[in-house]
């Protein structure tokens, strides 16, 4: 803005970056969104024929974020075959560049939110006991769903895992209403 023969500017503009733009993915997306895994460690990759399936067969219950042209945001899952009611979470995977902004969360919502997924009452998830973070997002998730979270035992590091990997613990999150998570992405 110009007043007299000063400029004044915004302090804070460097700070903003753009808004990343989430929708469900396309098989072009696969290759992004196996990097993007691979990139995130605490995360189990998958092959890129997985993430090509979740980008085509799955893509209504997936969701990818995408600023100036690069993926920062994924999101999938499935309906569970036996609980048409309840969408299991299989992984959420935010960039560094783009942690802290409530992506993750936006990306589930997301999914939620889509007409096709207006029967979803629960989500379900697996999660490591030290994963702070994914306990942090499905925490805040459940509260403000106004829902109740509930945890389990679920695969076990012996018993499932052959001891090569840590134990999860299911969680399950409901019941909730999609005008509710609707209502979270205005």
């Amino acid at each position: 803005m110009i007043f007299g023969n000063t400029v004044l500017t915004d302090a804070m503009a460097w700070k903003r970056v753009a808004e990343p733009l989430v929708r469900p993915p396309n098989p072009e997306d696969g290759p992004a969104v196996w990097q993007l895994i691979k990139a995130t460690p605490s995360l189990d990759s998958n092959s890129l024929y997985c993430n090509l399936l979740q980008c085509t067969h799955f893509a209504q219950t997936c969701a990818i974020a995408e600023r100036n042209g690069d993926v920062v945001g994924w999101a999938s899952g499935h309906v569970l075959p036996k609980q048409p009611d309840t969408l299991f979470i299989w992984q959420v995977c935010v960039a560094d560049a783009a942690r802290g902004s409530g992506l993750a969360k936006r990306l589930i919502l997301d999914v939620l939110a889509r007409p096709a997924r207006a029967q979803i009452s629960r989500l379900q998830c697996t999660i490591t006991q030290d994963n702070t973070a994914s306990w942090a997002l499905f925490g805040s998730l459940a509260r403000d769903l106004g829902a109740q979270m509930e945890q389990v035992p679920c695969f076990r590091r012996e018993q499932h895992f052959a001891e090569t990997h840590e134990s999860e613990l299911g969680v399950s999150i409901g019941p909730f209403t999609q005008d509710r998570a609707r209502a979270l992405l205005d």
